[in-house]
């Protein structure tokens, strides 16, 4: 087979892509004194209301083990509070606080950075939204079959 040319192979595009937002978002994040993976958390938070860490986990396709040191930092920020679950004292679950929940109108800034920036029509970039989900989750569950083959 032929070496592909970076510029040929869609996961470069995406790794690539995936730079540009994060630097879009940098300066904005900073502002509000959050970085990306503790924005991820908290936007699950405004989804779905009060999660278990391990569900949070799920949801950002990460271990709990990543998402434990993200929520600390939010909770001494004000952002959230953890509670054990008293029906399963094993579970944590996270909730936002009154500072977290406006936090998610002070973020919106970020949407209408990352729209500005890509000068693409609204339609357009929420088709691509979709076809790049699509592409995530094909290959997310080709993974999962292959590692249930491989048992």
């Amino acid at each position: 087979m032929d070496d592909i040319a970076l510029d040929h192979q869609l996961c470069f595009a995406l790794y690539g892509a995936s730079i540009a937002i994060g630097r879009a978002y940098k300066p904005l994040l900073d502002a509000l004194e959050i970085t990306y993976p503790q924005y991820l958390v908290l936007s699950t938070l405004w989804e779905r209301g009060p999660q278990s860490v391990g569900t949070i986990a799920d949801r950002l396709a990460l271990e709990s083990s990543t998402i434990t040191p993200l929520v600390k930092r939010l909770e001494q920020a004000d952002f959230v509070v953890r509670k054990r679950n008293p029906e399963d004292e094993r579970q944590v679950v996270v909730s936002l606080t009154a500072k977290g929940t406006a936090m998610r109108e002070k973020s919106r800034c970020l949407g209408e950075t990352l729209f500005a920036a890509a000068r693409m029509s609204p339609k357009r970039l929420i088709d691509l939204n979709r076809e790049v989900r699509a592409f995530r989750d094909a290959v997310t569950d080709s993974i999962e079959k292959n590692t249930l083959a491989l048992r």
